[in-house]
Protein backbone atom coordinates (compact mmCIF):
# COMPACT_ATOMS: atom_id res chain seq x y z
CA UNK A 1 0.00 0.00 0.00
CA UNK A 2 2.80 2.35 0.76
CA UNK A 3 4.40 1.80 -2.60
CA UNK A 4 1.20 2.42 -4.31
CA UNK A 5 0.75 5.36 -2.84
CA UNK A 6 4.16 6.71 -3.59
CA UNK A 7 3.91 5.83 -6.85
CA UNK A 8 0.43 7.77 -7.38
CA UNK A 9 2.47 10.75 -5.26
CA UNK A 10 4.85 10.44 -8.07
CA UNK A 11 2.81 10.17 -10.90
CA UNK A 12 0.91 12.70 -9.87
CA UNK A 13 3.47 15.50 -9.12
CA UNK A 14 5.38 14.75 -12.66
CA UNK A 15 1.76 15.05 -14.52
CA UNK A 16 1.60 18.49 -13.16
CA UNK A 17 5.41 19.39 -13.74
CA UNK A 18 5.83 19.44 -9.26
CA UNK A 19 9.38 18.58 -8.69
CA UNK A 20 10.23 16.43 -5.56
CA UNK A 21 11.72 18.40 -2.62
CA UNK A 22 15.21 17.16 -2.55
CA UNK A 23 14.38 15.53 0.95
CA UNK A 24 13.27 12.28 -1.48
CA UNK A 25 16.88 11.17 -2.19
CA UNK A 26 18.24 8.86 -0.68
CA UNK A 27 21.48 9.20 1.48
CA UNK A 28 23.49 8.04 -0.62
CA UNK A 29 22.20 10.22 -3.56
CA UNK A 30 22.14 13.03 -1.51
CA UNK A 31 26.10 13.62 -0.85
CA UNK A 32 26.92 12.44 -4.44
CA UNK A 33 24.91 14.09 -6.74
CA UNK A 34 23.01 17.91 -7.74
CA UNK A 35 20.74 18.52 -10.31
CA UNK A 36 21.56 21.78 -12.32
CA UNK A 37 17.64 22.67 -11.98
CA UNK A 38 15.08 20.84 -9.99
CA UNK A 39 14.11 17.61 -11.43
CA UNK A 40 12.19 14.78 -9.82
CA UNK A 41 13.75 12.67 -7.35
CA UNK A 42 13.22 8.98 -8.70
CA UNK A 43 15.31 10.22 -11.65
CA UNK A 44 18.29 11.34 -9.33
CA UNK A 45 17.40 8.26 -7.29
CA UNK A 46 18.08 5.42 -9.79
CA UNK A 47 21.70 4.74 -10.16
CA UNK A 48 23.22 0.97 -11.03
CA UNK A 49 24.83 -0.82 -7.53
CA UNK A 50 26.43 -4.13 -8.02
CA UNK A 51 25.84 -5.08 -4.83
CA UNK A 52 22.84 -7.94 -4.56
CA UNK A 53 21.61 -10.51 -1.73
CA UNK A 54 21.68 -13.38 -4.04
CA UNK A 55 17.96 -13.82 -3.15
CA UNK A 56 15.19 -15.17 -5.79
CA UNK A 57 12.47 -12.85 -6.80
CA UNK A 58 8.87 -13.92 -7.05
CA UNK A 59 6.82 -12.90 -10.83
CA UNK A 60 4.83 -10.35 -8.27
CA UNK A 61 8.31 -8.46 -7.44
CA UNK A 62 9.94 -9.02 -10.91
CA UNK A 63 7.07 -8.83 -13.55
CA UNK A 64 5.79 -5.05 -12.72
CA UNK A 65 9.51 -4.25 -13.70
CA UNK A 66 8.48 -5.66 -17.29
CA UNK A 67 5.21 -4.25 -17.23
CA UNK A 68 7.23 -0.87 -16.61
CA UNK A 69 8.78 -1.30 -19.94
CA UNK A 70 5.78 -2.56 -21.53
CA UNK A 71 4.38 1.16 -21.51
CA UNK A 72 7.46 3.09 -23.04
CA UNK A 73 7.04 4.97 -26.14
CA UNK A 74 8.01 4.47 -29.67
CA UNK A 75 7.92 5.09 -33.01
CA UNK A 76 4.52 4.05 -34.22
CA UNK A 77 3.94 2.23 -31.31
CA UNK A 78 5.62 -0.32 -32.45
CA UNK A 79 7.44 -1.54 -29.36
CA UNK A 80 10.46 -3.75 -31.21
CA UNK A 81 11.87 -4.26 -27.47
CA UNK A 82 12.13 -8.19 -26.69
CA UNK A 83 13.55 -8.39 -23.46
CA UNK A 84 14.69 -12.29 -22.65
CA UNK A 85 15.37 -13.42 -18.95
CA UNK A 86 16.67 -15.93 -16.43
CA UNK A 87 15.15 -16.39 -12.93
CA UNK A 88 17.69 -17.57 -10.57
CA UNK A 89 17.25 -21.26 -9.52
CA UNK A 90 15.91 -22.11 -12.98
CA UNK A 91 17.48 -24.13 -15.81
CA UNK A 92 17.95 -21.22 -18.14
CA UNK A 93 19.79 -19.34 -15.31
CA UNK A 94 23.49 -20.92 -16.46
CA UNK A 95 22.95 -19.83 -20.07
CA UNK A 96 22.67 -16.42 -19.23
CA UNK A 97 25.39 -15.81 -16.32
CA UNK A 98 27.91 -17.66 -18.63
CA UNK A 99 27.37 -14.92 -21.28
CA UNK A 100 29.23 -12.83 -18.85
CA UNK A 101 32.73 -11.66 -19.32
CA UNK A 102 34.47 -12.86 -15.92
CA UNK A 103 34.70 -9.46 -13.99
CA UNK A 104 30.74 -9.33 -14.43
CA UNK A 105 30.46 -12.65 -13.05
CA UNK A 106 31.78 -12.08 -9.81
CA UNK A 107 28.64 -9.71 -8.80
CA UNK A 108 26.09 -10.89 -10.96
CA UNK A 109 26.15 -14.52 -9.19
CA UNK A 110 24.15 -13.15 -6.71
CA UNK A 111 21.44 -11.28 -8.82
CA UNK A 112 17.96 -12.74 -8.96
CA UNK A 113 17.39 -12.12 -12.80
CA UNK A 114 19.52 -11.88 -15.68
CA UNK A 115 18.27 -10.20 -18.65
CA UNK A 116 19.06 -9.93 -22.33
CA UNK A 117 17.38 -6.88 -23.99
CA UNK A 118 16.84 -7.13 -27.84
CA UNK A 119 15.24 -5.05 -30.77
CA UNK A 120 13.34 -5.95 -33.50
CA UNK A 121 15.33 -3.78 -36.47
CA UNK A 122 12.19 -3.41 -38.92
CA UNK A 123 8.56 -1.93 -38.22
CA UNK A 124 6.24 -5.56 -37.53
CA UNK A 125 3.18 -3.58 -39.02
CA UNK A 126 4.97 -3.26 -42.67
CA UNK A 127 8.66 -4.59 -42.51
CA UNK A 128 10.43 -1.56 -43.15
CA UNK A 129 13.53 -0.72 -41.70
CA UNK A 130 13.18 0.82 -38.42
CA UNK A 131 15.52 3.85 -37.47
CA UNK A 132 14.92 3.99 -33.85
CA UNK A 133 14.39 0.89 -32.80
CA UNK A 134 17.65 0.77 -30.55
CA UNK A 135 15.96 4.23 -29.52
CA UNK A 136 12.86 3.09 -28.10
CA UNK A 137 14.60 -0.13 -26.63
CA UNK A 138 16.30 2.47 -24.31
CA UNK A 139 13.19 4.27 -23.28
CA UNK A 140 11.79 0.90 -22.55
CA UNK A 141 15.38 0.02 -20.60
CA UNK A 142 14.92 3.29 -18.26
CA UNK A 143 11.03 2.39 -17.77
CA UNK A 144 11.96 -0.72 -16.11
CA UNK A 145 15.33 0.85 -14.57
CA UNK A 146 13.31 3.43 -12.53
CA UNK A 147 10.56 1.13 -11.88
CA UNK A 148 12.84 -0.79 -10.04
CA UNK A 149 14.73 1.68 -8.46
CA UNK A 150 11.52 3.18 -6.99
CA UNK A 151 10.83 -0.83 -5.35
CA UNK A 152 13.95 -0.69 -3.83
CA UNK A 153 16.04 -3.13 -6.32
CA UNK A 154 19.17 -3.05 -8.16
CA UNK A 155 18.67 -2.70 -12.14
CA UNK A 156 22.13 -2.43 -13.20
CA UNK A 157 22.69 -2.66 -16.87
CA UNK A 158 25.60 -4.10 -19.06
CA UNK A 159 27.49 -4.33 -22.25
CA UNK A 160 30.18 -7.08 -20.82
CA UNK A 161 29.28 -10.05 -22.34
CA UNK A 162 29.39 -12.18 -25.28
CA UNK A 163 27.23 -10.86 -27.68
CA UNK A 164 27.88 -13.18 -30.49
CA UNK A 165 27.46 -16.21 -27.82
CA UNK A 166 23.57 -14.60 -26.85
CA UNK A 167 22.19 -14.87 -30.42
CA UNK A 168 23.41 -18.25 -31.10
CA UNK A 169 22.54 -19.75 -26.87
CA UNK A 170 19.35 -17.89 -26.83
CA UNK A 171 18.39 -18.42 -30.65
CA UNK A 172 18.21 -14.53 -31.19
CA UNK A 173 16.58 -14.39 -34.71
CA UNK A 174 18.27 -12.33 -37.53
CA UNK A 175 16.71 -9.22 -38.00
CA UNK A 176 17.19 -8.46 -34.14
CA UNK A 177 19.61 -6.20 -32.75
CA UNK A 178 21.03 -8.07 -29.37
CA UNK A 179 21.66 -4.57 -27.35
CA UNK A 180 22.60 -5.23 -23.49
CA UNK A 181 22.67 -7.36 -20.61
CA UNK A 182 20.98 -6.60 -17.33
CA UNK A 183 21.25 -7.82 -13.50
CA UNK A 184 18.37 -7.50 -11.06
CA UNK A 185 18.21 -8.46 -7.55
CA UNK A 186 17.80 -7.18 -3.41
CA UNK A 187 19.99 -5.26 -2.46
CA UNK A 188 23.26 -6.18 -0.44
CA UNK A 189 25.74 -4.20 1.52
CA UNK A 190 28.64 -3.48 -0.20
CA UNK A 191 31.09 -5.21 1.82
CA UNK A 192 29.70 -8.48 -0.12
CA UNK A 193 31.63 -7.20 -3.29
CA UNK A 194 35.18 -7.64 -3.82
CA UNK A 195 37.56 -4.78 -2.43
CA UNK A 196 38.06 -3.64 -5.69
CA UNK A 197 34.14 -3.03 -6.23
CA UNK A 198 33.17 -1.68 -3.03
CA UNK A 199 35.41 1.71 -3.95
CA UNK A 200 32.93 2.09 -6.85
CA UNK A 201 29.81 1.29 -5.38
CA UNK A 202 28.18 4.47 -5.32
CA UNK A 203 26.09 7.15 -7.97
CA UNK A 204 27.95 8.88 -10.19
CA UNK A 205 28.11 11.97 -12.02
CA UNK A 206 27.43 13.50 -14.86
CA UNK A 207 28.86 15.57 -17.61
CA UNK A 208 27.84 19.37 -17.23
CA UNK A 209 24.57 19.74 -18.58
CA UNK A 210 25.71 22.07 -21.77
CA UNK A 211 27.84 19.11 -23.09
CA UNK A 212 24.84 17.00 -23.22
CA UNK A 213 21.92 19.85 -24.43
CA UNK A 214 23.39 22.19 -26.99
CA UNK A 215 21.38 25.22 -28.48
CA UNK A 216 21.73 25.36 -32.37
CA UNK A 217 24.08 23.17 -34.27
CA UNK A 218 26.91 20.64 -33.03
CA UNK A 219 29.70 21.98 -31.25
CA UNK A 220 32.89 22.24 -32.82
CA UNK A 221 35.75 20.13 -31.10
Amino acid sequence: MIHILLTTLTLLTLSKGITMPANDLSPEVKTKRQATYPINSLILNRWSPRSMSGESMSDEELLPLFEAARWAPSSFNDQPWVILYAKRGTPEWNLFFDLLVEPNKTWVKNASAILVVTSRETFERNGNPSATHSYDTGASWMAMALEGSSRGYVVHGMSGFDYKKARTVLEIPEGYTVEAMAAIGKPAPKEQLPEGLQKIEAPSGRKPLNKVAVHGKFPKK
